[in-house]
């Protein structure tokens, strides 16, 4: 599968968010007798997160839940910046661009259902899973064609680093 930019340019990037359940997950939430919650990952979406970290990104994840799930996989994949339990996503969003002096246009989100709007709306670029809401499908500059959970990170990334003209040089440790 070929991805390749379309919509507003990818080069002036340097931060990017993501929703969790939807987008990083399936949207499934398996919740035990004992109330310990589990949630599903993608491995190559994984990898995709720690080539973006690698390039220089600030990766952050804004999710509405709280998870201590998340506070897990975001320790294993090097993302320092994690905001649970947020009920307004786009004041959440408007602090980031402030803490690190961002332009909208530097920064890229990707989520998959109507509380995630305000953010895509605003955002330089908006990227959704194959299987969003149709308001943010209708939002998104790049609508990965995998499901969330299921690779969309992956393509997220993939878009987003080719748009720089980047991702040869970061595969580059893998072809011996």
């Amino acid at each position: 599968m070929e991805i390749s930019p379309k919509g507003p340019a990818v080069c002036r990037l340097r931060w990017i968010g993501f929703d969790v359940d939807g987008v990083m997950t399936d949207g499934g939430i398996i919740i035990s007798d004992q109330g310990q919650e589990t949630k599903r990952f993608h491995s190559r979406d994984g990898h995709a997160l720690k080539m973006l970290i690698r390039a220089g990104f600030k990766v952050a994840i804004i999710t509405g839940r709280k998870s201590r799930v998340v506070e897990l996989r975001a320790k294993d994949l090097g993302i320092e910046e994690v905001y649970q339990g947020v009920f307004d996503k786009l004041a959440v969003y408007n602090e980031v661009l402030i803490k690190h002096g961002l332009e909208t246009s530097e920064t890229a989100f990707a989520g998959d259902d109507v509380v995630d709007l305000p953010v895509l709306l605003r955002a330089g670029v908006a990227m959704a899973p194959a299987d969003a809401c149709a308001e943010a499908l209708a939002a998104a500059h790049f609508v990965s064609p995998s499901k969330g959970g299921h690779g969309a990170v992956r393509d997220m990334a993939e878009f987003i680093l080719k748009g720089q003209g980047r991702w040869d040089e970061l595969i580059a440790r893998y072809r011996v």
